[in-house]
C-alpha cells in the first residue's frame, strides 16, 4: 500500500469516530429537548390502544383513544403489529419508541445515501446529526409515528438491484409498508407501469414485474393474515373505513401538506371534492410518468424520490411528519449539483414554517390571508418544483437507459 493511500485510510478512520460523536451529541440534545417539551407521543399511545383492543377482542374501528379521542385509521394488519406495545407502560414505551426511531433515522440516512451513490460511513453520521432536527423528523418522533419505519422498508427494497429471478425478497419491504399504511402502495404501481413501458419499448419487463409481484403477494399475505385473525375488523375496513378520508382529520388542517389540504385552505372549503380529484389525478399521472421515465433511463434515485413525493401530494392527507422523504430528496439534489434547490428545500423543511400561522381550535385555516396560504403551501410547492426539476434533469431517451444507477 502506498504512503498516500495509507494517509487517506488513516484520515478516514479518524473522521468516522468524530462524526459518530457529533451525531450522538445531537441525538442526546434532541432527546433532552423532547423531554423538556413534554411531548405526548400521542400517536404511539393510539397504536398501543389498538394493540390492546386486538388482545381484548374489541371493535378496532369503534376505538377512540387518548384525550383527543383519535380513531383507528390504519389497516387491521397494523393493529396486529402494534399488539406487543400494549404490554409496556407509558414511560418505557416512549423511551423505546424514541430510541427505535433514532436508530431508524440512521438506517434511513444510510439507505438514502446508498440510493444517491454516496455511501461513506462517516457521511451517515454527519447527515443524521442535523436531520433529526428537521420538522418532519422532529414531529415523527414527537408523535411516536411509524413514518421512518415505512420509509426504511421502502428504501431497503428499492435501493437494491432490480429483482433477479432468484431474489425472493424483492417487493417484501414495499408489501409490508403498504399493508401497514396504504400510501406506499403507489410504489408497486410505479413498478407495474415501468414494466409496461419497458415492454412497449422492446425491453425485458421481468425485473419490474417480479418486484411488483413480490410486493403484491406480500401485501395480500399480510391482509389475509389480518383477515384470519380479525375478520370483522378487516371486512369493515376494506368495505367501509378505507373510503372515509374524513376520519383522519380536517382536510384544511395546518399539518396537512397534501394537495387536498392546500386546496381546502385556498378555496376555503372543508372538502374540495372535485377540484382535488382532478388535481390529484393530474399530479399522479405526471408524477408517475416522470418516475417511470427516470427508472427506464437508469436514474433509480430520481424515480424513487419522485414516486414518494407524488404519493405525498395525491394522498388525501399528508401530515408534515409524512414528509420525512425530504431527507433523500435534499441529498439527491445536493449530490447531483442542484445546490440552490437543495439548500432552499432544506430551509423549508427545517423552518417549521407550517406552524408559523394561526392553527388550532376554531379552524382558523378556513380564513387565511395570502401570506398565510403561501406559507402553508411550501411543502407542496417544494414537492411540485422537485417533480419539474426531476423531469428537466433526466437524460435524453436512450442515454444511460441500459442500467439502473443513482
Amino acid at each position: 500500500m502506498s504512503p498516500f493511500v495509507t494517509v487517506i485510510a488513516v484520515s478516514a478512520a479518524r473522521r468516522a469516530p468524530v462524526a459518530l460523536g457529533v451525531c450522538l451529541v445531537s441525538f442526546a440534545a434532541f432527546w433532552a429537548a423532547q423531554r423538556a417539551a413534554h411531548v405526548s407521543m400521542i400517536d404511539l399511545l393510539v397504536y398501543r390502544a389498538e394493540g390492546a383492543t386486538v388482545r381484548a377482542g374489541g371493535d378496532l374501528y369503534a376505538l377512540r383513544a387518548t384525550a383527543a379521542h383519535l380513531p383507528t385509521t390504519y389497516p387491521p394488519f397494523a393493529a396486529l403489529l402494534f399488539t406487543p406495545l400494549s404490554l409496556l407502560d407509558t414511560a418505557p414505551l416512549r423511551a423505546l419508541a424514541t430510541a427505535g426511531n433514532l436508530a431508524l433515522l440512521v438506517a434511513f440516512v444510510r439507505l438514502s445515501l446508498k440510493l444517491v451513490g454516496h455511501a461513506r460511513v462517516e457521511s451517515v453520521w454527519w447527515v443524521a446529526a442535523p436531520a433529526v432536527w428537521c420538522e418532519p423528523v422532529w414531529t415523527t418522533l414527537r408523535y411516536g409515528q411509524v413514518n421512518l419505519l415505512l420509509a426504511v422498508l421502502v428504501l431497503w427494497d428499492l435501493s437494491r438491484r432490480p429483482a433477479g429471478r432468484s431474489d425472493r425478497w424483492a417487493g417484501v419491504g414495499l408489501g409490508l409498508a403498504a399493508a401497514v399504511k396504504l400510501t406506499p402502495a403507489l410504489f408497486p404501481v410505479f413498478l407495474l407501469l415501468t414494466a409496461a413501458a419497458a415492454r412497449l419499448g422492446g425491453r425485458d419487463p421481468g425485473p419490474w414485474l417480479r418486484h411488483a409481484r413480490g410486493a403484491a403477494l406480500t401485501f395480500a399475505g399480510a391482509a389475509l393474515l389480518a383477515a384470519a385473525v380479525l375478520p370483522h375488523d378487516s371486512w369493515r375496513f376494506w368495505t367501509d373505513m378505507v373510503f372515509r378520508t374524513g376520519r383522519v382529520g380536517h382536510a384544511e388542517d395546518t399539518a396537512n401538506q397534501a394537495l387536498r389540504g392546500v386546496l381546502a385552505r385556498l378555496l376555503h372549503m372543508p372538502d374540495p371534492g372535485a377540484p382535488w380529484a382532478v388535481c390529484a389525478a393530474v399530479a399522479a399521472a405526471l408524477g408517475l410518468a416522470v418516475a417511470v421515465a427516470a427508472e427506464l433511463r437508469g436514474r433509480r434515485a430520481w424515480a424513487v424520490c419522485v414516486c414518494a413525493v407524488t404519493a405525498l401530494l395525491i394522498s388525501p392527507v399528508s401530515w408534515t411528519h409524512h414528509w420525512v422523504w425530504c431527507v433523500p430528496l435534499v441529498l439527491l439534489l445536493w449530490t447531483h449539483g442542484h445546490r440552490a434547490a437543495a439548500v432552499g428545500s432544506l430551509l423549508v423543511f427545517c423552518s417549521y414554517v407550517p406552524w408559523w400561522v394561526p392553527h388550532g381550535p376554531g379552524r382558523p385555516e378556513m380564513h387565511q390571508n395570502a401570506v398565510e396560504l403561501t406559507l402553508l403551501s411550501l411543502y407542496g410547492g417544494v414537492g411540485a418544483l422537485f417533480l419539474v426539476l426531476a423531469w428537466t434533469s433526466l437524460p435524453r431517451p436512450g442515454a444511460g437507459a441500459a442500467r439502473v444507477k443513482p
